[in-house]
This record gives structure tokens, sequence and C-alpha cells, in this order.
């Protein structure tokens, strides 16, 4: 007769077979060898009642139907609806995917902007999975470096958002030469609206009386994107 699960019982990753064990796999394959669950199942550490860590991971990762990309943007209390995931392990979650953003980011500095292709392979992964609008600028340098890419509003784009004043404060305030503006579209069509193009002459001309040059506006969809100067709409 099998024997009653005990509730409230933490399951971890010893309590698998050892061939099974993310930790072990991990240090003897490398880890590149572990799927996502089991990377998951990592960070998380231990199970809940009769689920084991790697259960767990599977049932985080089956939430949304985009699978772990839905991690990027996954917040405390979606992550705590799932039972057994309480504050501390939403927590380490959400630190480990901060950190691989942050190292990801990192990658900004000194990279010169000499195409679209250079923002948009930063970018892409960040913002092509992002349900509301955000609204980013590429701060230059004389030599068309990134100085850093500052977040300047979220929410759907108009005029009232998306104001001159908050955009060029954050390129005055790192001593830009220029700019490049930068937004997704949820939808994941990158095609440019009338309001988009409104707004991009509109800090055009802001920029040149500050004179602080806008050289492109990015559009980011779901693995596509669209350049104004590429398509010749500045």
């Amino acid at each position: 007769m099998k024997e009653d699960v005990k509730v409230g019982y933490s399951y971890t990753i010893k309590d698998l077979p050892m061939d099974e064990r993310p930790r072990e796999k991990l240090k003897k394959y490398g880890v590149e060898a572990l799927s996502n669950a089991e990377l998951l199942a990592v960070i998380i550490r231990t199970g809940y009642a009769e689920d084991t860590a790697i259960d767990l991971a599977n049932r985080i990762l089956s939430i949304d139907s985009s699978g772990i990309e839905f991690l990027s943007h996954a917040t405390m209390e979606e992550l705590m609806k799932i039972r057994g995931i309480g504050d501390c392990k939403a927590a380490q979650i959400q630190a480990s995917i901060e950190l691989g953003k942050r190292i990801s980011s990192s990658r900004e500095d000194k990279i010169k902007v000499n195409s679209p292709q250079v923002l948009v392979d930063l970018l892409m992964e960040k913002m092509r999975y992002l349900k509301k609008e955000h609204f980013k600028v590429a701060i230059l340098d004389t030599k068309n470096q990134i100085i850093s890419i500052e977040r300047i509003s979220i929410g759907n784009l108009n005029a009232s958002i998306v104001h001159p004043r908050e955009v060029f404060n954050a390129a005055i305030r790192r001593s830009a030469n220029a700019i490049i503006l930068i937004h997704n579209h949820p939808s994941g069509d990158p095609t440019p609206s009338s309001e988009d193009v409104n707004i991009t002459n509109r800090l055009i001309e802001a920029g040149s009386i500050i004179g602080i040059k806008v050289l492109d506006h990015i559009i980011i969809g779901d693995n596509r994107y669209i350049s104004f100067k590429q398509r010749n709409i500045i």
C-alpha cells in the first residue's frame, strides 16, 4: 500500500534518482545540457508536497503559451499563484531573470551603432514579448557609441506620454550627441502608425532646436523590426 504523502513535505532534488538530478547533470555535462525545466529546478531547489522541483518548474513554464519567455516579464504575484511557489521561490526566480537581463545590457558599453541591427540585437529579446509599449532612447556619443539606453515611458504611444521634455532631459543629462528612438509593438507587427510618425517628427524638430540629432526610430515587433531611416520615413 502506498504511503500517504505528508502535507507540506518538501521534496528536494535529492529525492530523484542520481542520473535525473539537475545539479548532478550540470556538474557532469555542463549547464548547456539542462532543459529549461531543469535549470529552473536548480534555482527553486525544492518541491512541494508530492511535487518535485522539476514538477514545479514544469508548472511554471506551462503558465503561458510563450513558455520560458513568460519569465522575462512575470510578476511575483503571477508566480505565487502556483501551489508551492511562495515569496522566496518567486524572488529567487525574479532575481535570476534580472541578473540575465543585466548581463545582457552590460554589452551596451562602448558599442558603436553603425546600423539599426546593432540595437535590434541588443533589445529584441528584451522587448519582443512585452505586453505594453515601452519607449526607450539610445543615447550616443560623438562616435555613435552607446552611452546608455534609457526607458522613457510605458503605455500606449501618444504625445502625452512621449514628451520631448522627458526624452531630451535624459539625453542632456548624459551629454548626448545624438539619440535613436526605440519602442515595441505588443501586437508583434512593427508597422508604424500615424501616431508613431507624428511623434517622431515632433522629436526631430525638438532635437534640432536643442542640438541633439534624432538619427532613427526603430520599432520592434515579434522577431521583426522597422527602421524609419532604412524606410526613408525620416
